[in-house]
């Protein structure tokens, strides 16, 4: 069957399958029984072998309407009718208490109700309305469970949902007086509505923080520093930066000193390349500049072998040059 639901009612908007009855009003507990179809009681018997033989410490758990065998059980366990159920969330809430939906899972073996509280939270502006979800399983696979949670259960996903999620839930298993723990109950949904309270404030509180594209760049920086910078997140950053995805989509605005930073990069290295050259050049100028060339007739050196046509100059060392009586050529130097 859809969504595991094998009856259930709903107020308001339809569920998503489409099951279930309708009800213009949310009713209260006794109503809601009737609307929910679960107006039916467990009753436990004897566990036999195929030989006829009574197998002890266990018991069938029976639907009376039925006769269909919800689950086996050890024979420890306490059956909590869903009228039982019904009566211990009214006493959870106190009286007037108002029924959104409710229902039975899976033939009967698992059984729901949601009630609407009266509080209402506003968390980023939104308001929301939570629930209390009261669920109980008849073939022994789980504890009853008593939760606060903003989803609106229609079915086994959103049971699964509401009871996953929330920030706390009070449990109790069959082998007791489930209605002498009420306080205890009532003390987690004290618990979780303090909870919802204080997620309130600080969402909002967070909301009222402005967070530039440097900052959380800096956040980026600090979470990478901090866990192991693998080379699937280097990879994956470096397809934001070129895609400009994310907070990388206003890298510059975010940093407008990176380009000045790296223009005095760049001008570090011209510089550099620069000196180097120079230096390299000089170094050459200062090995060819140790000989010069000398015409076979005239008394100007020079340094280069071109210089005023010369026919056939000698290459000497300047000192030579220089203690021969030469003079540099005006033109070379």
């Amino acid at each position: 069957m859809a969504a595991n639901v094998e009856s259930m009612f709903y107020t308001r908007t339809a569920p998503w399958h489409g099951l279930g009855v309708r009800v213009e009003e949310a009713p209260e507990s006794k109503e809601a029984l009737n609307q929910a179809g679960l107006d039916w009681k467990v009753e436990q018997t004897d566990v036999y072998a195929a030989s006829g033989e009574r197998i002890p410490g266990y018991k069938a758990n029976i639907r009376d309407i039925d006769r269909s065998v919800l689950g086996i059980v050890g024979d420890r366990y306490k059956i909590v009718q869903n009228e039982e159920a019904f009566a211990f969330t009214d006493g959870l809430l106190g009286e007037g208490v108002k029924y959104e939906t409710a229902g039975s899972l899976a033939g009967g073996k698992i059984v729901w109700m949601l009630a609407k509280l009266p509080e209402k939270y506003i968390i980023s502006g939104d308001a929301i309305e939570p629930y209390l979800v009261f669920c109980n399983s008849h073939d022994g696979s789980g504890a009853i469970r008593v939760a606060m949670t903003p989803v609106r259960v229609v079915c086994q996903n959103t049971l699964n949902l509401a009871l996953k999620g929330a920030s706390r839930v009070w449990s109790a298993r069959h082998t007791g007086n489930v209605m002498s723990r009420m306080d205890e109950a009532r003390e987690t949904l004290q618990l979780a509505n303090a909870y919802m309270s204080q997620l309130g404030r600080s969402i909002n509180e967070l909301q009222a923080k402005k967070l530039t594209d440097k900052k959380v760049l800096a956040m980026i920086d600090y979470v990478y520093g901090k866990y192991k910078y693998t080379n699937k997140l280097r990879a994956s950053e470096k397809v934001a930066k070129r895609k400009k995805l994310g907070v990388w989509k206003n890298y510059k605005a975010a940093f407008p000193d990176s380009k000045s930073s790296s223009n005095k990069n760049t001008t570090k290295k011209t510089t550099t390349k620069k000196v180097s050259n120079t230096k390299k050049n000089s170094s050459k100028q200062t090995s060819s500049s140790s000989y010069v060339w000398i015409p076979r007739t005239g008394s100007k050196y020079h340094s280069r072998s071109s210089c005023s046509n010369m026919r056939s100059p000698s290459k000497v060392k300047k000192s030579e040059a220089i203690s021969r009586g030469y003079t540099p050529c005006s033109k070379c130097y």
